[in-house]
């Protein structure tokens, strides 16, 4: 029996307002249960939700979501703007849930945590390193440092075409 959907945990990991969180209809789906259900619980233990726990979308934030993720027509889907739970919200969450899945889920949320700040913290000491070295040895090198430099920069993706493409003649 399969707990998690496939889509990975980290993928669903946000920056929201300068701060890593997920929005509840994602952990609402981790969970399984209906966002509305998720939301419900929260607003009935609300003193556990402090606003570094948790927060709630502005109407342009979550315009920019819809548009990111392409959902929800003008009239369909959400009636508010959705919450979003910081690290501190995710671990308060379990408290609230308390079934046997939403506790198993919780721990892998956790994990991805741990495992996003490692992968944050690595690359952070790579940087620095790879600094050290630079200043150490003379221009030589720089050739050698600017190709490691550019490995390490995620690759920019091309846009894709939006539209209807028709074939061409031959």
């Amino acid at each position: 029996m399969r707990l998690l959907p496939a889509v990975p945990i980290e993928s669903r990991i946000l920056i929201l307002r300068g701060q890593r969180g997920m929005l509840d209809a994602d952990l609402a789906q981790l969970y399984g249960v209906p966002t509305k259900a998720l939301v419900r619980a929260v607003k009935r233990n609300a003193e556990r939700f402090p606003s570094d726990f948790m927060l709630q979308l502005d109407s342009k934030e979550s315009v920019d979501l819809r548009r990111q993720t392409g959902t929800s027509s003008s009239w369909g889907g959400r009636r508010y703007s959705p919450y979003a739970f910081t690290e501190q919200g995710v671990a308060m969450l379990s408290s609230v849930l308390r079934s046997p899945r939403a506790v198993s889920v919780n721990v892998e949320i956790m994990r991805a945590f741990v495992r996003l700040r490692t992968v944050l913290a690595e690359h952070r000491d790579l940087a620095r390193r790879l600094d050290a070295l630079e200043a150490k040895y003379d221009c030589q090198f720089k050739v050698v440092f600017d190709a490691i430099r550019a490995l390490m920069t995620p690759p920019e993706k091309p846009a894709r075409r939006i539209g209807f493409r028709p074939e061409r003649k031959r």
